[in-house]
């Protein structure tokens, strides 16, 4: 697997579709996807890999595949879109949450849907995702 394309990833009905390139055949790459859930894990399809099992051709038709499959069997009724904050920083995924005049974030690497965030809250957006990229920019430096 290749890494997630969280810059292409696309909030619908309170999943985040997450594509990602499966395969390559004969030159052509062969797109699959991932989802996160709004609702964690009472979705039988937070962090789920490909439920419909289905394969597509481009980044487009991975996420209407996605989409079709999520009209048909979805398990719950969202309340809103709370992916809408998210961020792409050097191919991590960032969604940050605001709540009670507080912010906090989630924290994805390029490779897996395994949460790093640290447990930590933050006076503004700005702040949070200040420290974010000062974590990721270290790891960074730390593996050069």
């Amino acid at each position: 697997m290749s890494r997630l394309l969280y810059e292409s990833s696309v909030s619908y009905k309170g999943y985040l579709i997450i594509p990602f390139v499966f395969n390559q055949v004969e030159g052509n790459d062969i797109y699959s996807y991932k989802l996160l859930a709004e609702i964690g894990y009472r979705s039988r399809y937070h962090k789920a890999d490909n439920p419909a099992g289905v394969y597509g051709s481009s980044i487009s038709n991975i996420v209407d595949i996605a989409k079709q499959h999520l009209d048909k069997n979805s398990d719950f009724t969202s309340r809103g879109d709370i992916f809408k904050n998210r961020y792409t920083y050097r191919n991590n995924l960032i969604i940050i949450f605001h709540e009670a005049d507080k912010y906090f974030y989630d924290h994805y690497p390029p490779e897996t849907l395994n949460n790093i965030a640290a447990p930590k809250m933050f006076k503004s957006e700005i702040d949070c995702i200040s420290w974010i990229k000062q974590g990721i920019d270290g790891l960074h430096v730390r593996k050069r």
